[in-house]
């Protein structure tokens, strides 16, 4: 009996050989149906072609300009972080009491009213003036990476 690995298998295959007769089994219209645009030699079509009827690509306006891919960060207003006195704020901080849509994108803090309470901040981003806001009131600011979600496996392995 013979063994997979001592099986004599030639990779590829030859091609197949229209328009021969027929006899040939692919003959005279070679597969290629009777008459017609494509069944005609030397056919080269755009690939956007329609059979004479306005392509897609001439139908659909042309878009000017730039659109950027990239999502704005979410914004946090300097008054609203007098909620968290004497409190690490972060990502997980502000999403669990409601500022953010989620912890794992961008956040920026803007400034907006007055700060008055004395807190360290770890976020991925404030403007000038919010982080001058944060250090005069007695606290800190500390730009931090965007936190990245968890995989599903990684998330099970927490669980157990």
């Amino acid at each position: 009996m013979t063994k997979y690995n001592e099986l004599d298998v030639v990779a590829g295959k030859d091609r197949k050989r229209v328009g021969r007769g027929i006899a040939a089994g692919q003959g005279k219209t070679a597969g290629r149906g009777t008459k017609g645009q494509n069944s005609r030699t030397g056919k080269k079509l755009r690939p956007t072609f329609q059979g004479g009827q306005r392509t897609l690509v001439r139908a659909v306006p042309k878009a000017r300009g730039f659109k950027s891919l990239r999502t704005a960060a979410q914004v946090v207003y300097l008054d609203t972080l007098n909620t968290f006195k004497g409190k690490v704020v972060d990502h997980a901080s502000l999403f669990e009491q409601g500022y953010i849509s989620t912890p794992f994108h961008s956040v920026k803090i803007i400034t907006r009213g007055e700060l008055t309470a004395m807190l360290t901040v770890k976020v991925s981003g404030a403007s000038k003036y919010a982080q001058e806001a944060i250090v005069k009131a007695g606290g800190t600011f500390e730009k931090t990476a965007t936190p990245l979600k968890k995989s599903t496996k990684e998330a099970e392995s927490d669980d157990k």
